[in-house]
C-alpha cells in the first residue's frame, strides 16, 4: 500500500469560480491523485497523492488549459517578511550616516537595529508596521494595476462605442460599423482569443466561448450595438465581481490571519527585529503596549492587561503577570512585557486559527458539492435550449433574427458562476464571522449540520459551571474538629488529580494545615479514594463508596454541590461540602437556545441533587446524572432517537467519545489540542453565550447560501421566460449573469457584519 502525502498549493490568477470547480474535477481525475480540493475562497489547492510535487507541472498544465495564466505554487507559510526588512534603511547602504557612527555593529542598512544606533532615531516598533504596510501596499498595488489596465480597456471601448452610436444616429452607417468593430476588438479580443484557445483543449461550455458566440451572433444579425454593449457590460460586471470577491476574501482572511511579520528579539547586544518565523523556542521577545502578542509564550518580566477578544471573543480584559502563559493573537493593552517563546510561529495559536479556517474552507458542505455537480449539467442544458430556440421556432415562423437573438440571450445566461461562487462564499463568511468571535468551525460541513440541531446536550463541569471547585463547608461528627477532618481528607486526596481532590488540598494549604503523604493509595474512578495514613485507613468519596464498604452516613442530602464523605477505619467521621460556581451567562445562554427552538439537556457524572440544582438555576430541561463516560454515549444516542440531531458540548479531553458520537461535537474553553482534534466546533472562549451565537451563525450561513441559489436561478429562469415571450434583451441577460453574481457575493459577506 502506497503512502499518501497531503500537500497544499496556492493557485494564482484564477478569476472564475466555475473554472475553479473544473480544475478541481480534472485534477481529481488524475490516476495518481487520491483526492483534490480547490477552494476558490482561499485560492488553495489541497492534493493527496504519493508525491504531489511530482504532479505540479501536470496540474499547472490542466489549470492553465481551463483558465490561461493560472500559476500553481507550493504554499509558503512565511508571509512577505523580506519586503522591507532587508531593504537599506539609508540611501547609502555602505556606511552608516548616524551622527554617532563611531560604533561598531550598527547595520542600519540591514535588519539589525541596536539601541545605541542612530540615537534611537529609527523606532524599533515601526519595523513591523513598515513590513505590514509594504506587504499591504504591494498587495493592493498588484490589484489596482490589474484593475487599472482593465478600466483603461473598458474606457477606450466605451468611447469607441459612443462614437459608433453617434455616427449611426447621423446616418454615417459604414463609419459607425467600423467604430462598432473597433470597439468590439478592444473589449472582446481577449475573450474571443481565450475562447479559441480553449476550444483547442476541447472546452466548449466555458464562459469565454459562450460570450463570444452570443456577441458575434449579435453582429451576424446586425445588432452591432447590442453585441458590443453586452461585451462592455460583461467586462464591467467581471471587473466588479473580481473586486467584490477579492475584497470579501481579504476581509475574511484579515479577520483571521493574525500572524506577525516580525518580532523584537532581546539579545545580549540589544534589540533585533527578526522575521517571526525565525524566532525559536526559548528566545526572549519584547512586546510594547498596544502590540499584538506574536507567539505563544510565558511572561518573564512585566505585567499588563490583555485584550483576548481576537482569540476568544471575550470582551473582558485579562490581567497577566510574570509566570503567566499567553496566547499569540491577544493584544497587550497596557504594560511593557518580556516573553519567553514557548512555541514557534508554526505551532502558535495564530497559525492554528488560520489553519483551522483554511482547512474549514476546504471542508465542503453537501449543498456546495450538489451545486458544483448541478453546474456541470446546467450550462449544456441551457446551450441546448438556446440551440432549440434558435432553430425550431425560426423554421415554423421564418422569423430567424428574432429567435436567434432570443437564443443569444440564453447563451449569456448559461454561465453558472453566480451559483458556483455564492454557496462556498456564504459558508466561508460564516466561518470568518465565527473566528472573529472565538468560534472555530471545522468546515461548511459543521455549519450545515448545526442548521439541523434539535437538542444541545451539555456536560456540567467546565461547560455550564466554571470548573473551580471550592470547599464550602466541613461537617465533622462529634469528637473530631473541622481541621482534623480536613487534614485527613486532604492527605488521602493529596496524590489525586481530580478537580475535587485539588480543591480539598488547596483549602487545607490555605488554612496552613499539615498534609502528609499516604503510605498507599487506591483511586476508584467515579467513586473516591482509599488511603492508608499514619492515623489509619481513610476512605474519602461519594455515597456509593460508603455503601460499598457498609459505612452508615447521615441522610440529609445537600441542595447543591458535591458531598465528600470521610471514614476512618470503617467509621464515618464527617463530610465536606464542595461546590462549583455556575457561569454568569449560563442562564441567558440557555434561554437564547430555547428562543432558537432548541431543547437543552445535561449529562453529568455528578450526584442527582447537585445536577438538578444546576438545571433549576439555569433552566436546562432534561438532566441525566451519575453517568460514567460510557453511559454518556448511550444517553446521547437515546436523546438523538427521541428528539433528532444533537450537538454535544464538553471540555473536549475526557469527552472525546461523546464528542465523536454526536451529530456535532463542540469543545469548550482553552482550545486544548485534544479538543481541537475531536470536535467539529471549538469555542476558544469559556463563555456559554458562544453556543447560541454559533448556532445563529450556522443558521444565517445556511439561509444566505440558499437565498443565493434561489435568487440566481430565479433571475436566470425569469429572464429566459421573458426572452421566449419577446420581452427580454441581452442587457437583461448580462445582469442575470454578472449582476446576479455581484449581488450574491455582497449578500454572502453580510454575515461578517451581522450583529
Amino acid at each position: 500500500m502506497h503512502h499518501m502525502t497531503k500537500k497544499t498549493y496556492i493557485i494564482e490568477n484564477i478569476d472564475c469560480a466555475n473554472c475553479a470547480a473544473n480544475i478541481e474535477r480534472k485534477i481529481s481525475a488524475l490516476p495518481e491523485v487520491e483526492e483534490a480540493t480547490l477552494t476558490y475562497a482561499t485560492k488553495q489547492l489541497r492534493v493527496a497523492a504519493e508525491d504531489p510535487d511530482l504532479l505540479l507541472e501536470k496540474m499547472t498544465e490542466i489549470a492553465s488549459a481551463v483558465e490561461p495564466g493560472v500559476v500553481i505554487r507550493p504554499k509558503d507559510r512565511v508571509s512577505s517578511y523580506n519586503i522591507s526588512l532587508h531593504e537599506p534603511h539609508h540611501d547609502h547602504p555602505e556606511e552608516c550616516s548616524c551622527e554617532n557612527h563611531a560604533h561598531e555593529g550598527c547595520s542600519c542598512n540591514g535588519h539589525e537595529y541596536h539601541d545605541s544606533c542612530c540615537n534611537g532615531e529609527h523606532e524599533h516598533s515601526n519595523i513591523p508596521e513598515q513590513a505590514q504596510a509594504v506587504r499591504r501596499s504591494s498587495k493592493s498595488n498588484r490589484l489596482t494595476d490589474e484593475n487599472k489596465k482593465e478600466l483603461m480597456n473598458i474606457a477606450c471601448g466605451t468611447v469607441l462605442l459612443i462614437s459608433a452610436v453617434v455616427l449611426k444616429h447621423f446616418d454615417f452607417s459604414v463609419a459607425s460599423v467600423v467604430f462598432f468593430v473597433l470597439s468590439y476588438i478592444v473589449l472582446g479580443k481577449e475573450i474571443v482569443m481565450t475562447a479559441i484557445r480553449n476550444l483547442t483543449h476541447g472546452q466548449v461550455f466555458d464562459e469565454n466561448f459562450l460570450m463570444s458566440i452570443a456577441t458575434l451572433g449579435a453582429f451576424a444579425i446586425q445588432e452591432y450595438a447590442e453585441g458590443v454593449g453586452v461585451m462592455l457590460f460583461y467586462r464591467i460586471g467581471e471587473l466588479f465581481e473580481d473586486i467584490a470577491v477579492e475584497r470579501s476574501r481579504s476581509q475574511i482572511m484579515d479577520a483571521v490571519d493574525m500572524r506577525p511579520d516580525v518580532v523584537t528579539r532581546i539579545a545580549a547586544d540589544g534589540l533585533h527585529t527578526i522575521p517571526a518565523e525565525e524566532a525559536a523556542a526559548g528566545d526572549i521577545i519584547q512586546i510594547k503596549p498596544g502590540d499584538r502578542i506574536p507567539l505563544d509564550g510565558t511572561i518573564i518580566e512585566g505585567e499588563s492587561r490583555l485584550d483576548t477578544s481576537p482569540v476568544t471573543g471575550e470582551p473582558v480584559p485579562v490581567t497577566v503577570a510574570c509566570g503567566d502563559s499567553v496566547l499569540s493573537g491577544c493584544i497587550n493593552s497596557s504594560g511593557l512585557l518580556k516573553i519567553r517563546v514557548d512555541k514557534v510561529l508554526e505551532e502558535s495559536m495564530v497559525t492554528k486559527i488560520l489553519d483551522s479556517v483554511e482547512n474549514a474552507a476546504a471542508n465542503k458542505p453537501q449543498i456546495e458539492r450538489f451545486i458544483s455537480r448541478f453546474a456541470r449539467y446546467y450550462t449544456p442544458i441551457v446551450v441546448l435550449l438556446a440551440a432549440g430556440t434558435a432553430i425550431i421556432p425560426s423554421l415554423i415562423t421564418g422569423n430567424w433574427s428574432h429567435w436567434v437573438y432570443t437564443a443569444l440571450t440564453f447563451l449569456v445566461i448559461s454561465c453558472p458562476c453566480a451559483l458556483v461562487l455564492s454557496v462556498p462564499l456564504a459558508f466561508f463568511s460564516g466561518i470568518g464571522a465565527g473566528s472573529k468571535k472565538g468560534i472555530l468551525f471545522k468546515g461548511g460541513v459543521s455549519l450545515e449540520a448545526m442548521n439541523n440541531i434539535k437538542t444541545v446536550v451539555m456536560d456540567k463541569t467546565g461547560t455550564i459551571t466554571k470548573g473551580n471547585f471550592i470547599l464550602q463547608q466541613t461537617v465533622p461528627e462529634k469528637g473530631i474538629t473541622s481541621e482534623e477532618l480536613l487534614t485527613l481528607c486532604a492527605s488521602a486526596e493529596s496524590t489525586s488529580t481530580h478537580p475535587i481532590a485539588h480543591s480539598i488540598v488547596s483549602a487545607a494549604k490555605e488554612k496552613g494545615l499539615e498534609i502528609t503523604e499516604p503510605k498507599s493509595v487506591e483511586e476508584l474512578a467515579g467513586h473516591g479514594v482509599l488511603a492508608v495514613l499514619a492515623q489509619g485507613k481513610v476512605i474519602c468519596g461519594n455515597k456509593k463508596l460508603m455503601d460499598q464498604f457498609h459505612i452508615k452516613t447521615p441522610f440529609n442530602a445537600p441542595s447543591y454541590g458535591t458531598e465528600v464523605f470521610v471514614a476512618l477505619d470503617g467509621i464515618y467521621i464527617g463530610r465536606l461540602m464542595i461546590s462549583d460556581t455556575i457561569k454568569d451567562d449560563a442562564r441567558s445562554a440557555v434561554s437564547a437556545l430555547q428562543n432558537l427552538g432548541i431543547k437543552t439537556a445535561m449529562l453529568t457524572g455528578d450526584e442527582t441533587d447537585s445536577a438538578n440544582a444546576v438545571a433549576g438555576e439555569t433552566g436546562i430541561e432534561q438532566v441525566y446524572a451519575r453517568l460514567l463516560p460510557q453511559d454518556k454515549v448511550t444517553k446521547l444516542a437515546q436523546i438523538r432517537d427521541e428528539n433528532g440531531a444533537v450537538m454535544f458540548i464538553g471540555d473536549g479531553i475526557n469527552d472525546a467519545p461523546v464528542l465523536a458520537g454526536a451529530d456535532v461535537g463542540a469543545a469548550m474553553g482553552s482550545g486544548a489540542d485534544a479538543a481541537i482534534e475531536a470536535a467539529d466546533v471549538v469555542f476558544m472562549t469559556s463563555s456559554m453565550e458562544a453556543i447560541p451565537e454559533s448556532l445563529h451563525i450556522a443558521r444565517v450561513s445556511n439561509r444566505i447560501s440558499k437565498q443565493n441559489v434561489v435568487f440566481a436561478l430565479a433571475v436566470k429562469i425569469l429572464v429566459m421566460a421573458l426572452g421566449l415571450f419577446g420581452f427580454a434583451n441581452m442587457w437583461m441577460a448580462v445582469f442575470a449573469d454578472t449582476g446576479v453574481t455581484i449581488l450574491c457575493v455582497l449578500n454572502s459577506i453580510r454575515i461578517l457584519y451581522k450583529k
